[in-house]
């Protein structure tokens, strides 16, 4: 049979000994953890309004394909500061949804947020719709 010892004040000892209090008493500890939860959760917050709302969107308005050779986009291009100019990359795809045609589109600073701009695309084969690819600003 198995017999437990009785707790001296040497095993007491050794055991103080091998696993010492923490230097850092466990509200302080609490609070630290906390405080960097809290800074955390605000970097997040910040970052995901930051890249949610872009400097500068584009999305095709409308899209008129004019024959084998041609198709015309209406861009409509929103900016957070209407004074900054942008440009945007208009592409034109086939049924296939290979790129046959790219154009880029400069926007000039103006006054209104929303601004639409009509182009042509010049495409190597007919195409069944246009994308407003990327933009930037500046």
């Amino acid at each position: 049979m198995n017999q437990v010892e009785p707790r001296s004040a040497e095993a007491a000892e050794r055991l103080r000994l091998r696993y010492p209090r923490s230097r850092v008493p466990r509200p302080v500890a609490v609070l630290l953890i906390g405080a960097l939860a809290l800074v955390g959760l605000g970097w997040l917050v910040w970052a995901g309004y930051v890249y949610a709302t872009p400097q500068v969107d584009a999305q095709v308005a409308t899209y008129v394909v004019r024959g084998d050779r041609s198709i015309a986009v209406t861009l409509t291009v929103e900016r957070r500061d209407p004074s900054i100019a942008a440009t945007c990359r208009v592409v034109a795809q086939a049924v296939d949804f290979q790129t046959v045609g790219e154009v880029e589109v400069a926007v000039p600073a103006g006054t209104d947020k929303l601004t639409s701009v009509d182009i042509d695309i010049v495409t190597l084969r007919r195409a069944t719709t246009a994308v407003a690819k990327e933009c930037t600003s500046g």
